[in-house]
């Protein structure tokens, strides 16, 4: 059996696309500011003339989950860091912002097979926000970490598959049927998956 983990190195070939809500955009700068630190510091260029991290600013973060799901259809990312900032105020707007936002990125990620991640604030006052965005701690470098980590993890997840007798395979690894494979299902009077027999069978 194989173990996978996600490392923070070989980051020069990545791409990353980072949705801003821009209610709030005192948090939510802030949060960009932390994001963008983590991930130069890791080697990837943040540019935005760039070609590794492009820049999606939204009106707030009800919009985030939509647009970071067509960025994430589109397959040209290795991972899609959500940041917004909603704060609690005197109307139950909150909680139905709040619950909308992070069903909708975690759908995205469900759906897509893209790693997002979610750096959206929920406070109940704009000072615990300011806090977590660079006051005490800046959880917008928290945010890149896991889009580093989730990026290396998904690469190597992506690139393995296993054959029909449960053995893992490389991503290079041809999808044909091997020959001794073939003989072993004749002779067992198997159909294998992905063989002409097969392809009959289902037509």
């Amino acid at each position: 059996m194989a173990v996978f983990e996600g490392t923070f190195t070989q980051t020069n070939q990545m791409r990353f696309a980072i949705v801003i809500g821009r209610f709030n955009d005192l948090v939510t700068s802030k949060l960009l500011e932390g994001c963008q630190d983590c991930l130069k510091r890791h080697g990837v260029d943040t540019d935005p003339n760039g070609t590794q991290v492009d820049y999606a600013w939204v009106p707030g973060s009800f919009e985030v989950p939509l647009v970071a799901r067509q960025l994430a259809l589109s397959n040209r990312y290795d991972a899609i860091i959500c940041l917004g900032a909603i704060i609690k105020g005197q109307t139950p707007h909150f909680d139905y912002v709040a619950a909308e936002v992070s069903k909708g990125i975690a759908a995205t990620g469900f759906q897509t097979g893209v790693p997002v991640i979610f750096g959206v604030l929920t406070t109940d006052t704009m000072q615990q926000a300011l806090e977590r965005a660079g006051i005490k701690s800046n959880l917008g470098w928290n945010y890149a970490m896991s889009a580093l980590e989730m990026a290396s993890l998904m690469k190597q997840v992506k690139g393995v598959s296993a054959d029909p007798y449960g053995n893992h395979l490389g991503a290079a690894s041809s999808p044909t049927l091997s020959a001794a494979m073939l003989k072993s299902a004749a002779a067992e009077d198997t159909v294998l998956p992905g063989s002409a027999s097969a392809a009959s069978e289902q037509t």
